[in-house]
């Protein structure tokens, strides 16, 4: 009677914990982790499944043949700051804050204001547990755009995008600390940031496995400058028909200020960069599956905006714009066309490609459709959630924005397959407009042919911004 009794109590505690896993696992089903990887200045032909042929992405191409690959996906803007802005507020640039790159002293960029609304505390108020990793750019340590004030349980990696140019830096911010890299003393390179900062955020997914995450992941491959650890070097050294080299910045005051380091071999330091980020992405899927994760976590991977021309970098050799026109700070397609690519295993279907127009500020509304949250602020996005998962009628966007404070003044409007484009705003250059269905490369300019239709897109462009107190044009 006494070994049936205690045969009773071992089942029924048995029964207990089963229940509450299965409790735990409802209550993770409900809502779906989310991943948002962020490159730093990846072109649009700088992936293999985009078009990339000198050196191969195997893990990113995995992701998009067990998802979904947009060929007309946008950035914020075409440089770090505003793009990200865009993408946090769900606000294009003729609204959100931040509108250009604006450093502060010490350190840091200038701040979203703390009553800014943010996709971190869109899904915090839905109980996720929220966390970014890498490069921030929207607020000095301390200030209300920290990312501690902007939603985020977690901060670990680069407060400041000019201190983000180089890979071995002197410190990294873990929340509100400032955590010296001794190791990278005087001019030593022995802690590579982007390792440090992928292991913290593979740490992040261990530690909240149990509960729903927002992982924003912004990684600081492959901007300038060209370093990479001399294991993934070494991949590259010699492979290429031609080698690049550059003199940078090596020691001295401005030593890791933000100035390029030198780099001899330019072409195989970025083939071995994108390397690594392929092989981190490739870690983040598997550690997903690994935790059993995989069926209830929709992964985005995307770039903050075109390709670079810094630091030695080369993007006509690896073709990085692939068919566009332009580079980074440029408002033409290759300075703002960014491939995307979303997995969710058994959700997205696998293999698939939508040429849906999208922009960094749909993806705001996308996760609010996704986990039911609210938005409480004005935005421009608009929830691609249709196209990803092939259900319900995918509103479109009437026309697309942008604006860019720097070199003048840019302003870019799409609208349908035209797209109206005038550089030197503040000295009143003439509008460009392109036919972006015969014309991917932005080539013939049709404004002189179509006045009609650009006065028409001019007064939409003009009609489509607020005044910013901080960038003028």
């Amino acid at each position: 009677m006494k070994l049936l009794k205690i045969a009773f109590l071992i089942l029924l505690n048995l029964t207990t914990i089963l229940c509450k896993s299965q409790e735990n696992l409802a209550v993770d089903r409900s809502k779906p982790n989310v991943i948002y990887i962020l490159a730093d200045d990846l072109g649009y032909g700088d992936l293999s499944c985009y078009g990339q042929e000198k050196f191969l992405t195997p893990n990113i191409d995995k992701l998009a043949r067990e998802g979904m690959l947009f060929t007309q996906h946008y950035a914020g803007s075409s440089v770090c700051a505003p793009s990200r802005s865009a993408l946090m507020t769900g606000q294009d640039t003729g609204h959100t804050i931040v509108r250009g790159n604006l450093s502060v002293e010490p350190e840091g960029q200038w701040p979203i204001p703390k009553a800014t609304f943010t996709i971190a505390e869109l899904l915090k108020e839905k109980g996720y547990a929220t966390g970014a990793f890498g490069k921030w750019g929207l607020g000095k340590p301390g200030s209300e755009g920290d990312p501690l004030q902007q939603g985020f349980d977690t901060f670990y990696g680069y407060n400041c995008q000019a201190l983000a140019h180089n890979y071995y830096p002197d410190h990294l911010w873990n929340n509100e600390n400032k955590i010296l890299l001794s190791e990278n003393v005087g001019v030593e390179k022995v802690q590579y940031a982007p390792t440090l900062i992928h292991n913290q955020a593979l740490s992040f997914i261990e530690k909240h496995q149990k509960e729903p995450f927002f992982l924003y992941y912004a990684s600081t491959l492959p901007h300038a400058e060209l370093a990479a650890p001399q294991a993934y070097m070494d991949k590259f050294i010699g492979k290429f028909d031609s080698e690049k080299a550059f003199v940078g910045v090596d020691s001295g005051k401005n030593y890791r200020k933000g100035g390029y380091g030198s780099q001899p071999y330019g072409h195989a330091a970025f083939a071995a960069m994108i390397t690594l980020l392929d092989d981190q992405v490739g870690e983040m899927v598997s550690k997903i599956k690994a935790l059993g994760l995989e069926d209830n976590t929709i992964i985005i991977f995307t770039s903050d905006n075109g390709p670079h021309k810094e630091g030695g970098a080369d993007p006509n050799y690896f073709n990085s714009n692939g068919p566009l026109r332009g580079y980074k700070r440029d408002l033409y397609e290759g300075g703002i066309r960014v491939p995307m690519i979303a997995k969710w295993k058994g959700k997205i279907a696998e293999g698939s490609k939508t040429d849906h127009i999208s922009a960094f500020w749909d993806v705001m509304p996308t996760l609010a459709e996704l986990t039911t949250a609210k938005i409480t602020t004005t935005i421009e996005g608009v929830s691609f959630l249709p196209t990803l998962l092939k259900k319900g009628n995918q509103k479109q966007h009437p026309y697309l924005y942008w604006e860019f404070h720097e070199l003048g003044g840019r302003q870019a409007l799409r609208k349908g397959n035209w797209k109206l484009i005038r550089y030197n705003v503040s000295k009143g250059e003439k509008y460009q407009l392109y036919n972006l269905k015969d014309d991917i490369g932005e080539t013939k300019d049709l404004a002189d042919q179509n006045k009609e239709l650009v006065l028409e897109l001019a007064k939409i462009l003009e009609s489509s911004r607020t005044e910013s107190e901080v960038f003028k044009f």
